[in-house]
């Protein structure tokens, strides 16, 4: 294996409104762009060849490549619209360079896992498949796409998002992870939207395709709500979940130029980015805080993402919320239960609590 593609074309519209300026595989996640948590575990699994499918501000993407040095030669392939996920993998073809009958791992860019991918690699080649998913196990897979597999690991349906018990068959389902046969890649239609879990994964099971499913049960997330996207960024940096690109792991992680107050308190894994400051008795339970960011004196944080260069008055409580760039969250201020503040709002001074039932 040496060719990947990570699909990273997404809007993030239910991470908003982090992502009306950063793309969200942009967006930091225990210290780094979310992309770079998956392009050096790619890279230390034997990939040395990535193609990023953009779309959505695809020049962020490529200002932050062009001056980064991953050990990975790092491709960009961006669509002139939006082609679902089966018609990115169909648009980044002309940028591949593996033999048709040569394994292509294709990754979405918003899952955080523990993906043995090697193995799922190997596995592909050994069965022979055209198409390989990795899957895990869920609870309630009732959100999810159901992925039920046979004695052989061979996929038999693909059953989108189940409303009745009767209709829960199994407990598998579709991590965001693939191995193509690159000449299955060739077959995808292109110049129309495609997706690639309700066409063209049905379609290969309907013209007798191998297709197989590998379930790994080990970490799985998907990050692409507000309260996903901390639990994400604080689980690498307790090292409950993999990556080479967090080099220690503890309570939490201090960017260089922050300031924090000897008498704060970071813990549950919190993030506090470049150049932000923390005042006294101020306390941040697993958060994130973006770059140039500022929190008050004694003012409690928990759960939540604050913005870069948001300000955050003294004494305010922010449990679950998420503050956009540059916001101003005045003195005193309770926000909760999934509240959202949009970039360059500013909320006065006030004893005021918010709280919405968004997640």
């Amino acid at each position: 294996m040496t060719e990947a593609v990570l699909l990273v074309g997404g809007q993030g519209t239910r991470l908003r409104p982090l992502t009306i300026n950063t793309p969200k595989p942009m967006l930091p996640v225990a210290g780094v762009p979310f992309t770079v948590h998956q392009i050096t575990r790619a890279r230390d699994t034997g990939v040395t060849r990535i193609v990023l499918g953009t779309s959505y501000k695809a020049d962020v993407f490529k200002e932050f490549i062009d001056a980064s040095d991953l050990g990975i030669e790092v491709v960009i392939a961006t669509e002139d619209e939006p082609l679902g996920t089966g018609g990115a993998i169909r648009h980044v073809l002309p940028y591949l360079e593996s033999g048709a009958d040569e394994p292509v791992l294709v990754f979405n860019g918003d899952i955080l896992s523990g993906l043995d991918i090697a193995g799922l690699v190997r596995t592909h080649q050994e069965t022979n498949s055209d198409v390989s998913l990795y899957l895990t196990t869920v609870e309630d897979p009732r959100a999810f796409g159901l992925v039920p597999t046979d004695a052989e690991r061979r996929v038999t349906q693909f059953l989108e998002k189940p409303q009745t018990p009767e209709e829960i068959v199994t407990d598998q389902i579709n991590a965001g992870c693939y191995v193509f046969k690159r000449s299955v890649i060739d077959s995808i239609p292109t110049g129309r939207p495609v997706s690639v879990e309700r066409e063209t994964f049905p379609g290969l099971l309907e013209s007798g395709a191998v297709v197989s499913g590998i379930v790994d049960r080990g970490y799985w997330l998907d990050l692409g709500t507000p309260l996903a996207f901390v639990q994400g960024s604080c689980d690498l940096v307790l090292g409950t979940a993999p990556s080479p690109a967090v080099a220690k792991t503890g309570q939490s992680l201090v960017l260089d130029g922050a300031t924090i107050a000897g008498d704060a308190s970071l813990t549950g894994g919190t993030t506090i980015g470049a150049n932000a400051s923390v005042a006294s008795g101020a306390s941040i339970d697993g958060a994130v805080v973006f770059d140039n960011a500022q929190v008050g004196a004694n003012s409690r944080i928990t759960n939540s993402i604050i913005g870069e260069g948001a300000v955050i008055g003294a004494d305010c409580v922010i449990d679950g919320a998420v503050i956009g760039d540059g916001a101003v969250v005045g003195a005193g201020n309770e926000l909760l239960a999934g509240v959202r503040v949009w970039p360059g709002a500013n909320l006065g001074e006030t004893s005021v609590r918010f709280s919405s039932d968004r997640s």
